[in-house]
């Protein structure tokens, strides 16, 4: 419950900003910590719901002069590090999005949400490098690299910002370009929200005004063949085609595709701008075993959300990545039996094809590690009536299998609370974190900022 001290300790903060300010047992502190991820929830001292930047420029100095730790969040898909009795600025009430066809770029406040930016970019012909699922956050998405539906062709979110808006550990609002602090541009755009809360971004757009893709669904028995294929395929596409392969279990319930109901299967995703070429590309799938859903066809950008069907609804999940160097044969044989139909923890697997535009540095190089990745591989579980332990102990036995092949991790894909430095070195090429350890040290020298995938300040 909260006492009468620590709401005298706050009213002042409370006068301060426009949004709401809340404390433990107070009205509305569990709401707004509340997001997509069910499993795992900050317990902060303080939690503010900032409506503006001078909110958050606010709740930083408050939390300084404190000396307590900062975590921000959106939507709340990527919490990892439980900010347990310090602040948590939510940004979810700053999601305006201003479009400007003339330079192509849109500016994007850090609450919005990857559908909210395409409904206002479409009726211009631009897309953003938004990813499969519309619901998810722009800020922590973009900032901790990005991986888009069309990433193949336009490369990383991080490579398209062109500035953004910062409060740093200082409390003050900077405007970062390449410009104005390359260093800071450098690192936050890949170093996600360990140098501050940014407020709002300008992102280049590009123009597409539909595209080609969908997915092919078939029964996970013939995931051998379909794996191979998969790995034979992607050695010869053309960059403007992305694609993925993933593994699901679909419950018997009315909410799927009668097709789909109680079965495990292969669904294997494709996206391309290329209206001409993209059948004939995805055409040979059809021979490789029996189709038991085809849903692939001309589509505007607006519907791209229907290609990998991901839920919208809040829901306990965790989950790792790897970046892998090459798909060997040994790699899809380690995912069929310890992520398969009959492995003892269920799982979700989602086997994505990087290289073309994503191995190339962007014209300003940022801090996206790792370029020379062929694959990702993402497993997730729902720890429900299995249990954490059991759930890590799985992805863990997957982790060891791959290892071979494992350049890194991505953070875009790292679900489930963790240790702030549990994935420090394998994030980050040693070079890149030692970079990002200077600029930290300049920017955030106490490490206030520090309730997430940590970099720590350079000594």
């Amino acid at each position: 419950m909260a006492t009468d001290e620590m709401r005298h300790e706050v009213s002042g903060l409370t006068r301060r900003v426009r949004g709401p300010v809340s404390v433990p047992g107070e009205e509305g502190y569990e709401e707004e910590l509340s997001g997509f991820q069910a499993g795992f929830r900050h317990r902060p001292r303080v939690v503010v719901g900032a409506e503006t930047a001078e909110d958050v420029q606010e709740a930083v100095r408050f939390a300084v002069a404190h000396g307590l730790p900062v975590a921000v969040r959106a939507t709340g898909h990527g919490i990892t590090v439980v900010n347990e009795g310090g602040v948590v600025i939510s940004t979810r009430r700053m999601d305006r999005v201003t479009v400007d066809p003339e330079s192509g770029s849109a500016l994007i406040e850090a609450g919005a949400r990857w559908e909210q930016v395409v409904e206002a970019t479409e009726p211009h012909g631009l897309v953003p490098p938004s990813g499969s699922a519309g619901h998810v956050g722009v800020a922590g998405y973009t900032l901790a690299g990005g991986l888009g539906l069309l990433a193949r062709e336009f490369g990383y979110a991080a490579d398209h910002v062109r500035a953004f808006d910062i409060v740093t550990a200082d409390g003050e609002l900077r405007h970062v370009t390449a410009d104005s602090d390359p260093d800071l541009f450098w690192a936050v755009r890949g170093g996600r929200d360990n140098f501050g809360v940014v407020t709002s971004l300008e992102i280049a757009l590009r123009p597409v005004r539909r595209i080609y893709g969908g997915g092919l669904f078939f029964g996970s028995e013939h995931a051998g063949e379909l794996f191979d294929f998969f790995r034979k395929w992607t050695a010869r596409l053309p960059d403007t085609m992305t694609s993925s392969v993933g593994m699901i279990g679909y419950p018997p319930i009315p909410a799927f595709p009668e097709v789909l109901r109680g079965r495990h299967v292969v669904h294997v995703r494709f996206a391309t701008t290329d209206l001409a070429a993209g059948p004939e590309l995805v055409e040979p799938w059809r021979t490789v075993a029996p189709v038991l859903l085809d849903h692939l066809g001309e589509l505007p950008y607006s519907e791209a959300g229907s290609i990998y069907r991901e839920p919208n609804f809040s829901h306990a999940y965790d989950g790792n990545s790897v970046l892998l160097g090459e798909l060997a044969p040994d790699v899809l044989d380690v995912v069929r039996e310890l992520a398969g139909e009959d492995a003892p923890v269920p799982c979700i697997v989602d086997l994505r094809h990087l290289g073309g535009a994503l191995s190339r540095e962007p014209e300003t190089p940022n801090a996206v590690s790792f370029r020379d990745a062929r694959y990702i591989l993402r497993v997730l579980s729902s720890p429900d009536g299995i249990g954490l332990a059991e759930v890590r102990a799985a992805h863990a036995r997957i982790d060891k299998a791959v290892a071979p092949w494992t350049r890194g991790r991505s953070m875009n894909f790292v679900y489930g609370t963790r240790a702030a430095g549990d994935f420090r070195s394998e994030l980050y090429e040693d070079a890149v974190l030692a970079r990002l350890s200077a600029v930290k040290a300049v920017h955030d020298p106490d490490n206030v900022f520090r309730h997430n995938q940590n970099v720590e300040p350079a000594s």
